[in-house]
């Protein structure tokens, strides 16, 4: 895991923003700046076409890079994605993703940051290992400490399947127990297998399992999505 996790605050035309000093640090579930429409192709609102003049400005989404009219585009919503330090300027669309999204960097990323424990098994092997699993800091890595260590690339996670019980056929709540997560192993196209399964012994934990579960699932989606998370 790269130890380049310094950050520098940049100016761009949308803002300040404080990103990684070297971009392989970068967050999986970043986003880059769009390239602005030019003033000149956009002479009417993108969204309601309202003429551009002297009283009637226009302004560039910091999302999308659109131009609105300041009806359409009045919101300032904080974009986490693109690093930005203070809320930004954002279309009625993407103002709604964007604020869709404040839950997964609040709550999600916060849960696997912190960490939660299990048993871990390799592989086919039938040994398992008790483990605690968190996101690094930098969001890259999925790291594993026991007795043993291990660091997944977040990127390079193809799969997770997430094991549950309580189901009942007439209905009836689940939880939680587990997940299957399997990932490619950098610079090769072999794939690798690991399970993990919360612990009886740890019966207050159950619900912090449960959560840390659910939040290594949205995850695994976010850092595929290039545009949105689920």
């Amino acid at each position: 895991m790269s130890g380049g996790d310094a950050k520098k605050l940049v100016r761009s035309p949308s803002g300040l923003r404080m990103v990684p000093e070297h971009r392989a640090a970068r967050s999986p579930f970043g986003l880059d700046e769009p390239p602005w429409v030019p003033d000149k192709e956009c002479p009417r609102c993108m969204q309601c076409d309202t003429k551009f003049d002297f009283i009637t400005r226009k302004h560039h989404c910091r999302r999308c890079g659109k131009c609105f009219c300041d009806k359409c585009c009045s919101k300032k919503v904080p974009l986490p994605r693109m690093c930005f330090v203070d809320p930004v300027r954002q279309c009625a669309e993407c103002a709604l993703v964007s604020q869709k999204e404040t839950e997964f960097y609040d709550k999600q990323l916060k849960v696997l940051m912190n960490g939660a424990t299990f048993f871990v098994t390799l592989g086919t092997s039938d040994k398992s290992e008790l483990m605690v699993c968190r996101l690094s800091n930098n969001q890259r890595y999925l790291v594993l400490d026991g007795d043993s260590h291990y660091e997944i690339e977040i990127t390079q996670i193809s799969t997770v399947q997430i094991l549950t019980e309580g189901f009942t056929p007439g209905g009836g709540n689940t939880r939680a127990i587990g997940m299957i997560l399997q990932y490619k192993v950098p610079g090769s196209e072999e794939v690798m297998q690991m399970k993990f399964t919360a612990g009886e012994d740890f019966s207050c934990n159950k619900k912090l399992s449960a959560s840390w579960l659910a939040a290594m699932h949205k995850v695994s989606k976010a850092a595929k999505s290039e545009t949105r998370l689920k």
